[in-house]
């Protein structure tokens, strides 16, 4: 396994946040609170619109970590990869009408029991420079 990858980055993507997409994703996934999709409930609850469920997270993120994971340069075999994890610190709430910018780095990959496991983490900020979610990607390619 080629380790001189380690640390590669990727470059920032740029995620605009609109209403009707929280609301679409919250419908999606069973999330029905008055926050996640009337801007008066949500301002009512402290937060400047309507707010993104945590794991909206995967929405913006996934232009720049999408790109990373695919990267040839990586060598991904997607015919043996399963999804081993996912993680998230989430930081500052994500609410309508914020941009979102997404930065990837491929920040480890290892061999164990004759399995590879690329790890990626990713750094998402608001357009005030406010951390909103840090995660952690892992992919497994099994042996074969």
């Amino acid at each position: 396994m080629d380790e001189s990858r380690k640390g590669k980055e990727y470059p920032p993507f740029e995620y605009e946040v609109g209403r009707e997409k929280i609301r679409e994703y919250a419908y999606a996934v069973g999330h029905h609170e008055p926050v996640y999709h009337d801007r008066e409930a949500a301002k009512a609850a402290g937060f400047r619109d309507v707010v993104a469920p945590p794991m909206f997270a995967v929405v913006y993120s996934t232009g720049s970590v999408g790109p990373a994971v695919l990267d040839p340069e990586v060598g991904i075999d997607f015919a043996r990869m399963l999804h081993g994890s996912q993680e998230f610190t989430w930081g500052e709430p994500v609410c309508a009408g914020d941009t979102i910018t997404t930065s990837t780095t491929l920040e480890d990959l290892y061999e164990r029991t004759g399995m590879e496991f690329y790890v990626f983490k990713s750094v998402s900020t608001n357009q005030d420079g406010q951390e909103v979610v840090r995660g952690t990607w892992t992919n497994i390619v099994r042996g074969g």
